[in-house]
Protein backbone atom coordinates (compact mmCIF):
# COMPACT_ATOMS: atom_id res chain seq x y z
CA UNK A 1 0.00 0.00 0.00
CA UNK A 2 1.32 3.22 -0.95
CA UNK A 3 3.04 5.73 1.63
CA UNK A 4 -0.06 8.45 1.73
CA UNK A 5 -2.55 5.79 2.58
CA UNK A 6 -1.54 4.05 5.62
CA UNK A 7 -2.57 0.22 5.65
CA UNK A 8 -4.57 0.41 9.40
CA UNK A 9 -7.01 3.57 10.31
CA UNK A 10 -4.44 5.54 11.83
CA UNK A 11 -3.92 8.86 9.66
CA UNK A 12 -2.29 10.68 12.59
CA UNK A 13 0.86 10.25 10.74
CA UNK A 14 -0.61 12.48 8.13
CA UNK A 15 -1.44 15.37 10.44
CA UNK A 16 0.38 18.83 10.21
CA UNK A 17 -1.00 21.99 10.76
CA UNK A 18 0.32 22.85 7.50
CA UNK A 19 -0.74 20.76 5.85
CA UNK A 20 -4.14 21.46 7.74
CA UNK A 21 -3.75 24.86 6.25
CA UNK A 22 -3.19 24.14 3.44
CA UNK A 23 -6.05 21.60 2.67
CA UNK A 24 -8.30 24.22 3.80
CA UNK A 25 -7.11 26.95 2.13
CA UNK A 26 -7.49 25.13 -1.49
CA UNK A 27 -10.37 23.25 -0.48
CA UNK A 28 -13.05 25.17 1.50
CA UNK A 29 -15.88 26.43 -0.94
CA UNK A 30 -15.36 23.27 -2.32
CA UNK A 31 -15.71 21.00 1.18
CA UNK A 32 -18.06 23.20 2.49
CA UNK A 33 -18.55 25.10 5.64
CA UNK A 34 -20.02 22.31 7.69
CA UNK A 35 -16.81 20.27 7.12
CA UNK A 36 -14.24 23.20 7.24
CA UNK A 37 -15.84 24.53 10.63
CA UNK A 38 -15.84 20.68 12.18
CA UNK A 39 -12.52 20.19 11.31
CA UNK A 40 -11.46 23.59 12.88
CA UNK A 41 -13.15 22.92 16.07
CA UNK A 42 -11.24 19.02 16.29
CA UNK A 43 -8.02 21.37 15.38
CA UNK A 44 -8.75 23.85 18.36
CA UNK A 45 -9.56 21.21 21.00
CA UNK A 46 -6.34 19.40 19.87
CA UNK A 47 -4.54 22.64 20.64
CA UNK A 48 -5.97 23.25 24.06
CA UNK A 49 -3.29 21.61 26.25
CA UNK A 50 -6.29 20.11 28.59
CA UNK A 51 -7.38 18.27 25.91
CA UNK A 52 -6.64 14.88 27.13
CA UNK A 53 -3.67 12.44 24.76
CA UNK A 54 -6.29 9.47 23.83
CA UNK A 55 -8.49 12.53 22.43
CA UNK A 56 -6.04 14.39 20.55
CA UNK A 57 -4.84 11.10 18.85
CA UNK A 58 -8.45 10.52 17.49
CA UNK A 59 -8.68 14.23 16.41
CA UNK A 60 -4.84 14.18 14.89
CA UNK A 61 -5.79 10.79 13.19
CA UNK A 62 -9.25 11.99 11.89
CA UNK A 63 -7.41 15.57 10.71
CA UNK A 64 -4.94 13.15 9.10
CA UNK A 65 -7.33 11.47 6.94
CA UNK A 66 -8.69 14.93 6.00
CA UNK A 67 -6.01 15.88 4.75
CA UNK A 68 -4.95 12.91 2.58
CA UNK A 69 -4.94 13.71 -0.58
CA UNK A 70 -6.41 10.20 -1.48
CA UNK A 71 -8.84 8.84 0.14
CA UNK A 72 -12.20 6.46 0.09
CA UNK A 73 -13.81 8.88 -1.92
CA UNK A 74 -11.43 11.21 -4.13
CA UNK A 75 -11.64 14.99 -2.71
CA UNK A 76 -11.88 15.94 -6.82
CA UNK A 77 -15.21 13.89 -7.04
CA UNK A 78 -18.22 16.42 -7.77
CA UNK A 79 -20.98 16.53 -4.85
CA UNK A 80 -19.53 13.46 -2.79
CA UNK A 81 -16.06 14.37 -2.67
CA UNK A 82 -15.86 14.86 0.54
CA UNK A 83 -18.46 13.40 2.53
CA UNK A 84 -16.42 11.16 3.92
CA UNK A 85 -13.57 13.60 4.88
CA UNK A 86 -17.37 14.86 6.67
CA UNK A 87 -18.29 11.61 8.56
CA UNK A 88 -14.57 11.27 9.74
CA UNK A 89 -14.28 14.32 10.93
CA UNK A 90 -18.18 13.99 12.30
CA UNK A 91 -17.21 10.85 14.05
CA UNK A 92 -13.64 12.28 15.59
CA UNK A 93 -16.02 15.50 17.20
CA UNK A 94 -18.72 12.90 18.79
CA UNK A 95 -15.85 10.98 20.06
CA UNK A 96 -14.07 13.58 21.82
CA UNK A 97 -17.04 15.99 22.43
CA UNK A 98 -16.73 16.05 26.12
CA UNK A 99 -13.64 17.60 25.47
CA UNK A 100 -14.68 20.44 23.50
CA UNK A 101 -14.94 24.01 24.80
CA UNK A 102 -17.66 26.15 23.95
CA UNK A 103 -14.37 28.20 22.88
CA UNK A 104 -13.38 25.44 20.69
CA UNK A 105 -16.41 25.72 18.72
CA UNK A 106 -16.56 30.22 18.86
CA UNK A 107 -13.48 30.07 17.53
CA UNK A 108 -13.92 27.75 14.76
CA UNK A 109 -17.15 29.49 14.31
CA UNK A 110 -15.43 32.78 13.61
CA UNK A 111 -12.87 31.40 11.64
CA UNK A 112 -15.15 29.87 9.29
CA UNK A 113 -17.41 32.99 9.04
CA UNK A 114 -14.52 35.23 8.07
CA UNK A 115 -13.09 32.21 5.65
CA UNK A 116 -16.38 32.01 3.98
CA UNK A 117 -17.38 36.13 3.70
CA UNK A 118 -14.77 36.54 1.87
CA UNK A 119 -17.28 35.52 -1.29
Amino acid sequence: MSKLVPNNNDYSENYSEEGLKEKISKFAKTAGREVVEKALILFFAASDPDTPKKSKAIIFSALGYFILPLDAIPDITPIFGFTDDLGAVALALATVAAHVKPEHRERAKQKTLKWFAKD
